[in-house]
């Protein structure tokens, strides 16, 4: 099976990997192949080596295999474990998300408290070692009945 960016996409949804592919080529001197892309995309989305495989159709060894020979290799480099030891796979997604290669997740506010509908992040951007987040924020202020009574007249006065 060929590798494509559609298997494990649910990656894209919680870690920067366009930062991270970069990073980690960085480590191995050269860019990522497609199939190491592949199986850094399944370790985000939190499946074992063992899932890795029975998912894409692959010899379960020969991922394991492969995972120890590449990627963990360069995780390690990356993040300043080169004398560590990969106890278990989960500690690659621990050891990026604490290197901060996790995208923070919007915030959901409760909806008891009426914001869920006012309160929307619209871009999260990362450029040179800055978090650019965007937000749409609505905000109701109940006016007097004076003041709206004038916004009233106004509006009138201006439709004729």
């Amino acid at each position: 099976m060929t590798p494509n960016e559609e298997q494990f996409a649910e990656a894209a949804k919680h870690w920067d990997l366009e930062t991270l592919y970069a990073d980690l080529a960085s480590a191995k001197g050269r860019r990522l192949t497609p199939v190491e892309k592949l199986h850094l995309r399944g370790l985000l989305c939190g499946c074992s080596p063992t899932e890795i495989g029975e998912r894409l159709g692959k010899n379960v060894k020969g991922v394991e295999t492969d995972l120890c020979t590449t990627l963990y290799r360069y995780v390690k480099s990356l993040v300043g474990k080169s004398n560590g030891k990969v106890d278990n796979w989960r500690n690659i997604t621990e050891w990026l998300e604490g290197a901060g290669y996790q995208t923070p997740t919007p915030t959901e506010f409760p909806d008891d408290r009426g914001l869920s509908d006012k309160v929307n992040i619209t871009n999260i951007t990362f450029h040179d070692n800055e978090i650019t987040i965007g937000v749409y924020l609505q905000i109701t202020v109940p006016l007097s009945s004076e003041v709206s009574a004038q916004n009233l007249e106004f509006e009138n006065d201006s439709v004729s």
